[in-house]
């Protein structure tokens, strides 16, 4: 339970941030707009965790004993673009 509440508070975070950016660039703000674009990030934010569980859970068996190896990697991968 953790877990999830941890996830849904940056999943909320992230698309605050989002929001606030699309909102501070746009000249002329409307109600409607802002509705559009919040119920497709709430959509999107609330499908992706979803869709990427089902796939994990899926593949558990295929990639189990490498897993480790593809976190590392996924890390190095964004550790060497942070620091470029």
């Amino acid at each position: 339970m953790i877990n999830l509440i941890l996830i849904s508070v940056s999943l909320a975070m992230d698309c605050f941030a989002v929001s606030i950016a699309g909102g501070a660039i746009t000249p002329k703000p409307k109600i409607s707009k802002a509705l559009k674009v919040g119920i497709s990030f709430g959509f999107f934010q609330a499908i992706m965790p979803l869709i990427g569980w089902l796939i994990g859970f899926g593949l558990k068996d295929l990639i189990e004993n490498i897993d480790h190896w593809i976190a590392f990697s996924l890390l190095l991968i964004i550790g060497i673009k942070i620091l470029y």
